[in-house]
């Protein structure tokens, strides 16, 4: 197992000050949006990292149907004082032809040219091998070590400043998939002998 760069206090206390400083800039339907500009006045954000390749013209099937199970809804947790946005990395053009076709009316951003995928460690390279807090070397079998994964992050605003307060990946978003709360009720559970989500399909190609 490769080792992760071992460094000492305080130059992991300068770059951690470096991180916190760091502004990132997302391209939004209108606009480009900071991350303090997604919590629209509310005090709480929840980011959900949807796995789209910049590179892809449509998105990953498995992030599809938890966009498909959180969907409607979001109207709710606005009434709690909590924000919700989804960001990839594709193009925004792809975003929101790739929304249209889905009917999906959520907030969705491009990360494009930004450092957000890499530092939330949903954007796996030769420079970053840290996913669902272990090195990639780690993941069971047959899971991929570079591209995009999926995740969830959730951040809380005190006045100006911003706080990254959770993240959750792999199993972690079950709870975010109502559909597998459903079968888990059934006789015959979730019918994935075959492989982990192998079976799913974009709602419009069932």
């Amino acid at each position: 197992m490769k080792t992760p760069t071992i460094v000492s206090t305080n130059e992991w206390v300068a770059a951690r000050k470096r991180l916190l400083e760091k502004e990132y800039v997302f391209q939004g339907r209108e606009e480009r949006r900071t991350l303090a500009e997604l919590f629209g006045g509310k005090r709480q954000l929840v980011v959900y990292h949807f796995m789209f390749e910049p590179e892809d013209d449509e998105g990953c099937p498995s992030c599809s149907f938890v966009a498909d199970n959180f969907a409607s809804g979001l109207v709710h947790l606005a009434a709690r004082d909590t924000a919700f946005a989804v960001i990839s990395r594709a193009p925004l053009e792809k975003l929101e032809r790739f929304k249209k076709r889905m009917e999906w009316n959520f907030s969705w951003l491009s990360s494009f040219g930004t450092d957000f995928n890499h530092d939330f460690q949903v954007t796996l390279d030769e420079k970053h091998t840290q996913y669902n807090y272990a090195p990639v070397s780690a993941q069971p079998a047959g899971r991929p070590h570079a591209g995009e994964r999926e995740g969830l992050s959730v951040f809380l605003r005190d006045g100006a400043r911003v706080f990254h307060t959770y993240s959750a990946y792999q199993r972690g978003i079950d709870l975010l998939l109502n559909t597998y709360n459903f079968l888990d009720l059934t006789p015959l559970g979730r019918q994935e002998g075959d492989g982990i989500m192998r079976w799913l399909r974009h709602h419009d190609k069932y």
